[in-house]
């Protein structure tokens, strides 16, 4: 084979290898936008869940995620809201004595969640807006961009209302900024035995150079990291109190914002599968 068709050749099976990712790519976000657009978290004028807006934007994404000047402040992918700054009371503060392990500050992914389900600001509270130009640090305020709004549990401002709105005072929800099964975990022990044996062991990889744990559930491969595992995310050992990152338990071990399960579940709660997934009763 000549020199010029051989380069010839290796350019096509670049340019085929490349297609094929970018197919790939774009076929995984059709498929979480599918999912998306059918759920309660499709908050732009094509919603058909409970809340959405009837002016403002159509899209979908919107909400929560920009490709461009999202809040770094909190941990969450290209997170388009600001952080309410509410000072909230977890469950550990009233219920310490039920509680094996230590306990961090409210933070993490927990923090995004919140940011909507606090009541404290609009869902329209969007660092950067749909458009050219729409770029603002506090989001519109409390209030947001002042988006028309319509739905049971949402009042005229776009914050939530009704069970959705879980308030600052989180004592009666589950427990979030915990470490996981009382602690036995860090980067230094990755497979150390819970403290409280009440509690399935957990899983752990190291991915892009990180330790990271999830509790396998019946929704996926046993030892594989998936969307419908109970996910575990690291805080750095400071938030404990110790020397290492170690694994915790946070609004997102059990809910997917993204799936199309009713309460955003991670796995269906038939015969109380999402609680024995951790829980050994």
């Amino acid at each position: 084979m000549s020199k010029q068709k051989s380069t010839l050749t290796g350019h096509l099976a670049k340019f085929f290898a490349v297609s094929v990712v970018v197919i790939g790519a774009v076929g995984v976000s059709h498929q979480a936008i599918a999912g998306i657009s059918t759920t309660k978290h499709n908050l732009g004028t094509g919603g058909t869940g409970t809340n959405h807006v009837t002016a403002g934007t159509d899209e979908i994404c919107v909400f929560c995620h920009t490709p461009h000047a999202s809040n770094t402040a909190v941990s969450a992918p290209l997170w388009n809201k600001k952080a309410s700054g509410a000072t909230y009371t977890t469950y550990s503060t009233a219920n310490s004595s039920t509680i094996d392990g230590a306990v961090a500050s409210v933070g993490s992914i927990s923090l995004a969640c919140l940011s909507c389900h606090d009541g404290t600001q609009a869902m329209d509270n969007i660092v950067n807006a749909p458009g050219s130009g729409g770029y603002d640090a506090t989001g519109g305020g409390a209030n947001g961009l002042g988006y028309t709004w319509t739905g049971a549990r949402v009042d005229a401002n776009g914050k939530l209302t009704g069970i959705a709105n879980l308030g600052s005072d989180l004592s009666n929800d589950h427990p979030i900024g915990i470490r996981y099964c009382g602690g036995g975990q860090d980067s230094s022990s990755p497979t150390g035995a819970c403290t409280d044996t009440d509690f399935t062991a957990p899983q752990n990889a190291t991915i892009n150079s990180a330790k990271v744990w999830w509790v396998d559930t019946s929704g996926g491969s046993a030892g594989t990291r998936e969307k419908t595992d109970m996910i575990l995310y690291t805080r750095a050992g400071a938030d404990f109190s110790i020397a290492n990152a170690a694994p915790s338990v946070e609004c997102g071990s059990c809910h997917d914002p993204h799936s199309n399960n009713t309460t955003f579940l991670r796995i269906a709660n038939s015969g109380s599968a999402v609680c024995l997934a951790c829980h050994t009763k």
